[in-house]
């Protein structure tokens, strides 16, 4: 399997397209997919689970790749549900059948090794060795050392959900030669989705919780957006520009406002082009970076961003918990609280801890400690509330440290260093 990823990269790297991709969808890839699947995880329409699929694994392997070299594999439709958003809408995911999952899998892994060398540096978001970490680093970084006087702040509206089929499979094609492999990905954009016992057509998008669609969305956006800023817009700025793209979240910092206005303009008639559209109630220019001392403020992946001094009085970026998701953490521990009342203290805590040690280790960067501190008191006084409804007789503030002493709840630390300077 390590030769065939060499291959892949030795050809991608040169600009050749690549051939005879569908070989790569074999036994050892497939039980390599299989292997790395999640036990418990929400099955799609036929309910099919990875313990069901292991029970005869080398006989379903073996008909799965026997179907697919006769073109009688077709992804079967997604199951629709939906998950909160941060503004109180939902967002629509598709759940594929574990066989689609294992196919699409070795499909995308297939794809990240072929574009994984095409990618630029300002794309951030779904890619190996890449974090929404580096990209903060990337932002702090160009504003404080770099001439940034105007950020744009961007929101493609509705992504996922317009991702046009044609252009998605025009721009496989400039890489890709196999019609079999690109075959099986167009079955996969236009298997459908089924919901309330019933099946609806896809003519665009690519359905949010396909392994294949995280891949897919970068490379739509590479051509879109990385490869026009970059080749078409830059070279013709009088000042310093940079983009950083996380998925389909994406912000350009200008040194120049009127630049930064052309750009916007640029955009949305480049976006309109490949059937997208800018969030214009959300996209917007602000004054921002240390020659622009002003109170705006922006948001990216979770955290909001303000100009701010040091103690000697030096100019720094400031990163905050975004309001909105600072409020639906505080509400998630509390309600998270009173639903698990019923369990022993010592394992409320145990769980408690895993998911504050998963929110530090997402928000703990340089600069955080006191907004994760307030994370962790606003947990202290949830569970002390919660202790005192549940316990016949009042307990004290020393009984509960008490208590807390003997299983401690765990505490902020910073686990990512933004600071660090390598631009």
């Amino acid at each position: 399997m390590e030769n065939e990823r060499k291959d892949i990269e030795y050809f991608a790297q040169r600009n050749i397209k690549l051939e005879n991709l569908i070989h790569f969808v074999n036994k050892e890839r497939l039980k390599d997919q299989h292997r790395r699947q999640q036990r418990n995880k929400a099955s799609g329409i036929d309910k099919m689970t990875k313990d069901e699929y292991e029970v005869n694994l080398e006989d379903n392997i073996n008909n799965l790749i026997e179907r697919m070299k006769k073109f009688s594999y077709k992804p079967l439709p997604v199951r629709r549900t939906y998950i909160p958003k941060a503004n109180g809408k939902l967002r629509p995911l598709g759940i594929p059948v574990y066989e689609d999952k294992l196919v699409q899998g070795v499909m995308a892994d297939i794809l990240n090794e072929i574009y994984e060398c095409k990618f630029m540096d300002c794309s951030y978001g779904f890619r190996p060795n890449r974090n929404c970490h580096q990209a903060i680093k990337e932002i702090n970084q160009r504003i404080m050392v770099n001439k940034v006087n105007y950020i744009l702040d961007c929101d493609i509206k509705g992504f996922f959900d317009n991702v046009n089929h044609k252009w998605l499979m025009k721009f496989l094609e400039h890489d890709i030669k196999d019609r079999a492999f690109l075959r099986y990905i167009n079955r996969f954009l236009i298997s459908g989705y089924m919901e309330n016992m019933k099946f609806y057509e896809t003519d665009k998008g690519t359905p949010q919780g396909g392994l294949i669609s995280p891949i897919l969305a970068n490379v739509y956006l590479h051509y879109v957006l990385d490869l026009f800023f970059e080749k078409y817009i830059k070279p013709k700025l009088k000042g310093e520009a940079y983009l950083v793209r996380y998925a389909d979240d994406f912000l350009i910092m200008f040194q120049y406002e009127n630049e930064a206005k052309q750009v916007y303009q640029l955009l949305i008639k480049r976006l309109a082009q490949f059937g997208l559209e800018m969030e214009k109630d959300k996209t917007r220019i602000l004054p921002f970076g240390r020659f622009k001392g002003t109170k705006e403020t922006f948001d990216f992946l979770g955290f909001m961003h303000y100009n701010g001094v040091t103690r000697t009085g030096k100019y720094t970026v400031g990163h905050k918990m975004s309001k909105k998701k600072k409020k639906l953490k505080h509400q998630a521990i509390t309600k998270w609280i009173k639903e698990h009342r019923a369990i022993k203290f010592i394992e409320t805590i145990q769980l408690l801890n895993m998911k504050l040690i998963g929110l530090y280790a997402y928000y703990g960067i340089n600069g955080m400690l006191r907004e994760l501190y307030k994370i962790y008191y606003h947990t202290l006084y949830a569970l002390r509330s919660s202790i005192f409804r549940r316990s016949q007789r009042k307990l004290s503030v020393k009984t509960f440290n008490q208590i807390l002493k003997r299983v401690p709840l765990a505490k902020p630390k910073i686990y990512k260093d933004i600071w660090c300077w390598n631009i």
